[in-house]
């Protein structure tokens, strides 16, 4: 795996997500994009966290705590149709593109289902596979 991580810029998304995380260049697919970093703690703390913002469950025993401003994966939105997808490779969170990625174009994953049905369901989902009209 390269160490390279791709140039990024956080910032809005559409309007109701909030920040998403863009790429600066362009990805070809299977790429590494970024890692998603942070403090490890044990999931049974997560679980008692008061947020479920940029929390990444690793295992049943580990949550990585992405909260920090050095952690720019942070911003990676869900989509029901992703442009990359998450590999635990040496207890590290890594990130790379499903397919080629345009420069400008925003960064994607599916959360999953858990995280899907509690968290985003209630709400409606608003990536662009969902409600392609989204961006105004």
């Amino acid at each position: 795996m390269s160490e390279h991580s791709v140039r990024v810029d956080a910032r809005d998304a559409k309007y109701g997500i909030g920040r998403g995380l863009f790429v600066c260049e362009e990805v070809t697919a299977g790429s590494f994009v970024v890692e998603y970093s942070g403090k490890l703690i044990p999931t049974s703390t997560a679980d008692e966290l008061h947020t479920n913002e940029y929390l990444f469950r690793v295992s049943e025993h580990w949550t990585i705590d992405g909260r920090g401003e050095e952690n720019s994966a942070r911003y990676i939105n869900h989509s029901c149709s992703p442009n990359c997808k998450t590999e635990l490779i040496d207890s590290r969170v890594c990130v790379f593109a499903l397919r080629d990625i345009s420069t400008g174009e925003e960064l994607t994953f599916d959360y999953g289902p858990e995280y899907f049905a509690e968290h985003i369901l209630p709400k409606g989902c608003k990536c662009n596979a969902c409600v392609p009209d989204a961006n105004s």
